[in-house]
């Protein structure tokens, strides 16, 4: 059964123009066909002829589509410009050029080869994703499509093959190749329902309708003759205006966006369609909304660069007086001579900035993107949609999250309506619990769970003959006075009838019947209407079929009780929209009788009652406002009868209006419509429930608790502005004033501004004061928002606070404030994935969010600060001894170690145990993570990557490269080094202190990790017995390639007890300092997590305890979480 067609075949005199106003089809009032022919206006196209020869002259772009940043021929200068725009790449460049010449202090193979390995590493990471992207774009690419051809017939044919002109046809659930103009459908009137998931995140079908002079053309042979020109805009990324005249015969025939299917989009319960391709490829409007974005910074991406020219600007100082002279160092000529030493200590030093950083980094935030996907306690069973980390570059600002800006709809909540109670004949029906409800009486109740225990009773009690365990969507509602057909036992149970009847006829839903399983699922244009006509089907009135011109229902029989099937007959649908805030049809039904069927808002709907159609308003009243507390959303629902002749009447004035031509065409049919819609017999109201997520007021607790605030920011449309400037100026002086007394009484207080308000709030002068008053509230919320108010927002709250915000929302409302944010976080739900492309991370439930942030974030911002401030340490360590040495050697520009052993320093003897530390070290456990989220305000206060942290690295290593450099030397030059009697020589020098910065470095990262993998095990004893291994292989080459390492290890250090005792003390004495350092602050200053491990400690102890021991642990457990609670009150 198809949801569209009647029954018996199509009546071809039925026109569904008759039936809607199509006032939802309105096109944007910037619509002017006079600019066509003009600047911006000059696309022409020739239908069904794309090999016109005025057409091929035009020479359109064809409709092939990359998405890729390179090519097989500009790849590899492309990639390369792109390494090398960074200053450290350029940096390195430009000392592996230096190192050709004779000042270098060591060979020029050495650092050519370590960043030639880099950059192709990069430059490989770069060539796999782009790689990705050829792919998705070669599926897209030759995806078919059938298009007319010269023999009159639809042939398959490739997307990639399209031209503008082509005539094509595209069929259920396809989606559209190109952009194109409606030419006709299988329906009568030509209508068609698209799907817009891909391009507004929106799954709610929009109605397209063709011209009067295309509609009628539903077969391959209307379109033999068919030639006609279309005129329009130019390509432009407004996926919301289109401007255009098709020229059929000798007349024009105004375009609108009612006319044109956009690329992406897709066609959903419509056999087919027949359209014109107008734009192709990079014209469509999707691919000119695909504009590359800036990448987002990272905060500590950033202090390494400066780290890196604090580096460099102490090179200057180190070369201005060499005491030795060569033929490169003329006393004679200073500047000379200080310009070439600056060159040989700008090799050197070098090694203060590893190269290998980058990689590394880049490597350990791929992996902890991975580790992200992977995580089993953010997958969504019900969707089948894991997390999803976009991107890698922001894992660690998970962490330093300050700010959240949250869509409402679809974001905290569900967006699946639930109709949950109604009100009928002035009596109140449905004995569910909201969750507002629930909330407000667990505060009343100081927190505890009796209402819960209520509502269990209240299901258990009253629940006689209804299925509880039985689930349906979009309805959750309980009353056994209404349902298994009891209904007909109540007073008023042919008001209930004519309740559940418009709620089963008054809406625009379409049916769609599974052949097999004979289930119905309804398409609707919003969760709401879907929610209603639920509700009919599961009282008395199932929905099943419509037609152009008819609705059919299976109505239960008051008198037998059997399903009885009825249609109606549709004469006019009178669509919903945000002015007139109401939705009526008109219907005649088997008896011949007229109806008016509505259903709207309460503030337009009662002023609309009859005199004798109140008899239950009161009572209404009183439960709407008692809904409204409990967080529902109603619709009041009433109806009248009509004469046939008054019918008559307003029809003739209603089919005039809608074919005016004027300018007001839009405000007649208001008019018209409105005439009709009055005189009302209320009959009751709905109230549905837009349930919050699971998890969600426990996520948002725990997030309020890390000490993060938490915008939200909802709406729609923004309404028409009026002047209240003012007065929005004296309420946020007002507002101030009472948030202070607030605080003086410990009472939080809570923002809420509308989209009005807003308007001004954000405009000059006053928005520093909305700011500060926001910022003075424990909570915010900004309703009836439009998308570039939120975007708006969230840039002030970003440059207001200077700290890291986040923006997460579902649709395409969204997607500004997303990408205006540090962090975008997209939620897969059911609007579409328009926010999860434009996002940084994708989950599917917001409360997921407490794990993303609190759990991930935590660990990569704690990773990636240790990660880079090991990195200083072990640099610094590096590197000064390399300092120390040339002093010793008067500034002589040799080296204290081989070519080879500093090359291969940060790339095989270092490297793996910092990446180990960044993809697994963890502080504390997952669960500890969520069970105090006050640890998250390291990150919010930077304390892990403070300036002082970093320089207390940098000096730790600098203190450990004096303490190796003057221990091994005075131990080792004053005596006899080797067997033979001999002191230690050059190379056996370099060696020892090699061998000592490698154990130590090496070392310091084992005492500094707090969770041991066998990973990492591997990875820190397996670097420094690498080391030993390299030192034998590559000494026993011979002394032509092996240089100073010639058998060093084997000849003179194994031998030598010296050189094992120096490195043991050597190692020793390095890591007594921080020993000494981690002792007093853990004891006297200690940090969050310090804090959170040593309850854990005095909890485990307490557990293998006596009594009174356990007594004195716990006591002293309940200081630490004092403590832990003072420290993170802002």
């Amino acid at each position: 059964m198809k949801g569209m067609e009647m029954r018996g075949g199509r009546k071809r005199s039925i026109r569904l123009s008759n039936v809607y106003s199509f006032s939802c089809f309105r096109s944007s009032s910037g619509g002017n066909h006079s600019q066509i022919g003009q600047k911006g206006y000059s696309r022409v196209v020739y239908c069904n002829e794309p090999d016109h020869p005025d057409a091929k002259r035009l020479n359109y772009k064809g409709n092939y589509v990359s998405t890729t940043k390179y090519t097989a021929l500009n790849f590899i200068p492309k990639a390369l410009f792109e390494q090398f725009r960074r200053v450290a790449n350029l940096y390195f460049l430009v000392v592996a050029c230096v190192s050709f010449s004779p000042l270098a202090p060591y060979t020029a193979i050495s650092i050519v080869v370590p960043l030639v390995v880099v950059i192709g590493a990069t430059m490989g990471k770069e060539a796999v994703e782009d790689w990705r992207r050829k792919k998705q774009d070669i599926e897209a690419n030759n995806r078919m499509v059938k298009v007319y051809g010269g023999d009159q017939t639809f042939h398959d044919t490739k997307w990639k093959k399209l031209r503008v002109g082509d005539l094509v046809k595209v069929e259920k659930d396809e989606y559209f190749p190109a952009d194109l103009v409606l030419l006709s459908s299988c329906y009568d009137d030509g209508i068609c329902y698209v799907e817009t998931t891909n391009l507004d995140g929106e799954t709610n079908l929009k109605v397209k309708q063709p011209l009067e002079a295309t509609y009628s053309m539903h077969d391959e042979n209307s379109f033999q003759q068919f030639k006609a020109l279309i005129k329009c805009e130019d390509p432009n990324e407004n996926l919301y205006s289109f401007i255009g005249t098709l020229y059929h015969g000798d007349t024009p025939y105004p375009l609108s966006p009612q006319q044109l299917l956009l690329r992406d989009s897709k066609l959903r319960n419509t056999d087919f369609v027949y359209g014109v391709v107008v734009y192709t490829g990079h014209d469509t409007k999707v691919m000119q909304n695909a504009v590359d974005l800036l990448p987002r910074g990272a905060e500590l991406r950033g202090k390494w660069i400066r780290y890196k020219d604090i580096r460099g600007g102490m090179l200057v100082r180190w070369y201005l007086r060499p005491d030795a002279t060569t033929v490169f160092f003329d006393p004679r000529r200073p500047y000379l001579a200080a310009f070439c030493h600056f060159l040989t200590a700008l090799m050197l030093y070098g090694y203060l900035i590893p190269i290998s950083l980058y990689v590394s980094i880049e490597i350990v935030k791929v992996l902890q993107s991975i580790f992200i996907n992977q995580d089993p306690n953010m997958y969504y069973e019900e969707t089948d949609r894991p997390a999803r980390a976009r991107t890698s570059n922001l894992n660690e600002e998970l962490g330093q999250v300050y700010t959240i800006l949250s869509d409402k709809t679809g974001t905290l909540t569900s967006n699946s309506m639930e109709f949950v109670k109604c009100t009928i004949a002035g009596t109140a029906y449905g004995h569910g619990v909201t969750e507002v409800e629930s909330a407000m009486a667990r505060r009343r109740n100081g927190g505890s769970l009796e209402i819960e225990d209520q509502l269990s009773n209240l299901t258990g009690d009253k629940g006689d003959g209804v299925d509880l365990t039985k689930s349906i969507k979009g309805f959750n509602f309980l009353d056994e006075r209404i349902m298994n057909g009891n209904w007909v036992k109540e007073p008023h149970s042919d008001v209930i009838r004519l309740f559940f009847f418009i709620l089963a006829t008054c809406h625009t839903v379409i049916p769609e019947v599974d052949k097999e399983s004979g289930d119905i699922h309804y398409e609707a244009e919003s969760p709401d209407e879907a929610a209603f006509v639920v509700a009919a089907r599961e009282i008395a009135f199932e929905f099943y079929e419509r037609t152009q011109s008819s609705i059919s229902l299976n109505e239960l029989d008051p008198e037998t009780g059997a399903k009885i099937g009825r249609q109606y007959q549709l004469l006019n649908v009178l669509e919903f929209s945000s002015s007139r805030k109401r939705m009526s049809v008109i219907v005649r039904n088997e008896e011949g009788q007229l109806l008016l069927l509505c259903k709207g808002a309460d503030s337009v709907m009662f002023e609309r009652l009859s005199e004798h159609g109140r008899i239950f308003e009161d009572e209404t009243k009183d439960h709407i406002k008692k809904y409204a507390e409990e967080g529902l959303r109603t619709l009041v629902v009433a109806y009248r009868e009509l004469g046939e002749e008054e019918y008559n009447t307003w029809q003739e004035e209603f089919v005039n209006a809608k074919i005016s031509v004027t300018a007001d065409r839009d405000s007649l049919v208001d008019a018209v419509a409105d005439k009709i819609e009055s005189d009302f017999i209320l009959l009751g109201a709905t109230a549905i429930e837009d349930k919050l997520q699971e998890g969600v007021p426990e996520c948002i607790n725990n997030l309020a608790l890390a000490g993060i605030r938490i915008w939200v920011l909802t709406g729609d449309k923004l309404e028409t502005a009026i002047n209240i400037g003012e007065s929005v100026m004296k309420q946020i002086e007002a507002g101030k004033s009472q948030v202070v007394s607030a605080k003086a009484s410990s009472v939080e207080s809570a923002l809420i501004i509308d989209g009005k308000s807003l308007t001004y709030a954000l405009d000059g002068d006053m928005e520093k004061m909305f700011l500060e008053l926001a910022n003075d509230c424990a909570s915010v919320i900004c309703c009836r928002s439009s998308p570039k108010q939120k975007a708006l927002v969230t840039r002030l709250v970003k440059a207001g606070t200077g700290k890291t915000t986040l923006a997460i929302g579902d649709g395409a409302n969204d997607v500004g404030m997303l990408q205006e944010a540090d962090i975008g976080v997209g939620i897969s739900g059911v609007e579409g994935m328009q926010a999860v492309m434009a996002s940084d991370f994708a989950i599917a439930q917001f409360r997921f969010l407490e794990r993303l942030l609190l759990v991930h974030g935590h660990w990569c911002y704690r990773r990636i600060s240790m990660m880079i401030c090991y990195f200083f340490y072990k640099n610094m360590t590096f590197g000064f001894t390399l300092f120390w040495f040339e002093a010793h050697a008067s500034f002589s520009g040799q080296p204290a170690y081989n070519d080879w052993y500093m090359s291969f320093y940060n790339v095989f003897f270092t490297s793996l145990p910092v990446i180990a530390l960044g993809v697994f070290d963890q502080d504390v456990s997952a669960r500890l993570c969520l069970k105090y989220p006050q640890l998250h305000q390291e990150g919010t206060h930077n304390i892990l990557f403070s300036w002082r942290r970093i320089l207390g690295w940098m000096l730790n290593g600098v203190s450990s490269s004096i303490i190796i450099f003057y221990f091994v030397t005075t131990s080792t030059f004053p005596q006899s080094f080797r067997e033979d009697g001999r002191v230690a020589a050059y190379e056996a020098l370099g060696v020892a202190m090699y061998t000592s910065v490698v154990w130590t470095v090496n070392c310091q990262m084992a005492v500094s990790i707090n969770y041991f993998t066998w990973i990492q095990h591997v990875f820190i004893w397996g670097s420094i017995v690498l080391w030993y291994l390299f030192l034998l292989i590559y000494g026993s080459l011979p002394p032509l390639l092996s240089t100073t390492a010639y058998k060093v290890l084997v000849e003179a250090c194994a031998p030598s007890p010296l050189y094992w005792f120096s490195t043991l003390l050597a190692v020793i004495s390095t890591l007594l300092p921080y020993f000494s350092y981690k002792a007093l602050q853990i004891s006297f200053f200690p940090m969050y997590h310090d804090m959170i491990n040593r309850m854990q400690l005095e909890a485990s102890a307490a557990s293998h305890s006596s009594v009174s021991a356990t007594a004195r642990v716990e006591d002293r457990i309940r200081q630490l979480k004092d403590r832990l609670w003072h420290h993170s009150e802002p």
